[in-house]
């Protein structure tokens, strides 16, 4: 299988890039990943809702253009629906039974992402109604995929 995670901005601290880098790692044995980081836009203080639409259209381009073709599409929403661990391995698990080769999940800048890109997805995916950083939510976002396959291999996770 392989799994893209498309991220709207950059890493910036070392320990989220430390975390990103071990959870790559891990998950190298179970699939192919590829990250990929699109430039986020500046979003000034205040900014009013035409501004904020030029900004989600522009990160949206972004994304849209590196959207592998056949690829099963995930976007990472508040409103999304929300799974448990053992639910989001069984989601994959059952992809890959089904013929879905790729995965992409896709995390959205500071404004969230653009509906032509929401519209575009197979899935919409909650962790949670709270908000969280974005890189923090890349971390998260890998941690459950690496917890996803411990689980598809009947391995040992932490519970």
């Amino acid at each position: 299988m392989q799994i893209t995670v498309i991220c709207v901005g950059r890493i910036k601290e070392k320990f989220y890039k430390d975390a990103i880098g071990e959870y790559s790692k891990r998950l190298s044995r179970y699939c192919k990943l590829n990250v990929i980081e699109v430039a986020d836009e500046m979003t000034p203080d205040g900014c009013s809702d035409v501004e904020k639409d030029r900004i989600l259209t522009r990160e949206a381009e972004r994304i849209t253009a590196r959207l592998p073709e056949s690829s099963h599409i995930i976007t990472l929403e508040i409103r999304g629906k929300e799974y448990t661990s053992e639910a989001l391995a069984s989601y994959i698990e059952d992809l890959g039974i089904s013929g879905v080769s790729h995965i992409v999940f896709i995390i959205g800048g500071s404004l969230g992402l653009h509906k032509s890109v929401t519209e575009r997805a197979d899935m919409h995916l909650s962790f949670s109604p709270m908000t969280f950083p974005h890189q923090l939510m890349r971390v998260i976002l890998l941690e459950q995929i690496y917890r996803s396959y411990r689980i598809m291999h009947g391995e040992p996770y932490h519970k």
